[in-house]
């Protein structure tokens, strides 16, 4: 079960992280677009970070294991989710208004979707934190509604990508505080 949560954080990392979009072949606000994507990425480099590593220590943590270790891994890594979401959304409204069409609606939707993706991620971290970690099945049938609503969290995207669609995608794409980080190639089995 918590491969399913990684997999689906993963998921919504990329979504997150990989900030393409359309490209603004000679627009005369280029420039200022360029502006406010790095005042945005330059505040939003940590929370990327944090993310990562949230994404890490879930992926990290056995689907196999202990459901106490699960437990503590998820429940830290949501509320660390949660804080991200709600950072991010300040980085939005900190960076202002881009200079695009309908770009104060755009940051304002983004920022609001993230919002509610902090909300949602601290529900999730109540939700881990009541399971019966010392019961097995009960623990393992309580993940069913947290991956579900992880799920649902994931798919709350439709501001950010309208906004990843814009010429602002575009500029966000090309600030190293909008790289995403990449995890470390898994290392092999045996010796050779």
């Amino acid at each position: 079960m918590n491969k399913k949560l990684a997999a689906a954080l993963s998921g919504g990392a990329v979504l997150v992280l990989a900030l393409s979009g359309c490209s603004g072949e000679g627009d005369a606000d280029k420039f200022s677009v360029d502006d406010w994507a790095k005042k945005y990425c330059d505040q939003a480099q940590p929370q990327i970070k944090k993310q990562f590593d949230a994404e890490q220590l879930i992926r990290s943590t056995a689907s196999d294991g202990k459901p106490a270790d699960i437990q503590a891994a998820d429940s830290k890594a949501f509320q660390d989710l949660a804080d991200v979401n709600k950072a991010l959304a300040t980085a939005f409204r900190g960076a202002g208004t881009p200079p695009v069409d309908t770009g104060e609606q755009l940051v304002k939707d983004a920022a609001a979707e993230l919002d509610a993706n902090s909300k949602s991620y601290l529900d999730l971290k109540k939700q881990i934190d009541a399971l019966n970690a010392k019961d097995q099945q009960k623990f393992a049938d309580g993940l069913q509604p947290v991956a579900a609503g992880l799920e649902k969290i994931e798919k709350n995207q439709s501001a950010r990508n309208k906004l990843r669609k814009a010429e602002t995608g575009n500029a966000m794409a090309k600030q190293p505080g909008c790289k995403p980080l990449k995890a470390p190639a898994p290392s092999g089995g045996s010796a050779a």
